[in-house]
């Protein structure tokens, strides 16, 4: 749960962002269980066509490739892999995001993580100005350019969502 005195910690993510000295916002809300990012961007009063996720995948030869796209969206898992230059990718499963991201789930920010891992953000992110993406924690937002997130997290931008 998201507490009032936690809203001014700062999170890996926003530290980072920091340090490379990119322009973001933090929204804080209350949270005590993660259900889904549509239902957060809902309850938030947020257009879901802005709010995106990251999602964590391991690749045939053994590489983890972070993919981040809307919330509203599935991965298409043949066009990720696609993407990445892999044969083929699948969802790292929820009981390995923190020993390999050092995030919770519903906190994983695509900045931020134990490594800077190979990642791909889904090419819909830039007709917007801003998108928002996790802030590193439950209850935790951070808007951002996706510009500055493709700068910090030096990612490429691909189609990788389920048509």
């Amino acid at each position: 749960m998201a507490k009032n005195k936690d809203k001014d910690i700062k999170t890996n993510a926003m530290r980072i962002l920091d340090k490379n000295k990119i322009s973001y916002t933090v929204n804080t809300y209350e949270c005590d269980d993660f259900i889904d990012g549509v239902h957060i961007a809902k309850a938030l009063g947020q257009d879901p066509a802005i709010s995106y996720k990251t999602l964590v995948t391991k690749a045939k030869d053994g590489e983890y490739v972070v993919f981040v796209l809307p919330v509203l969206e599935e991965l298409d898992l043949k066009a990720a892999a696609k993407a990445t230059g892999k044969k083929s990718i699948e969802m790292l499963h929820v009981k390995d995001i923190n020993s390999v991201t050092g995030y919770i789930r519903g906190g994983c920010s695509p900045i931020g993580m134990k490594k800077l891992f190979k990642t791909v953000i889904d090419s819909s992110c830039l007709k917007y100005e801003s998108i928002i993406i996790s802030g590193g924690r439950l209850g935790s937002q951070i808007f951002l350019s996706p510009d500055d997130l493709i700068k910090v997290t030096n990612s490429v931008t691909a189609e990788i969502t389920a048509k």
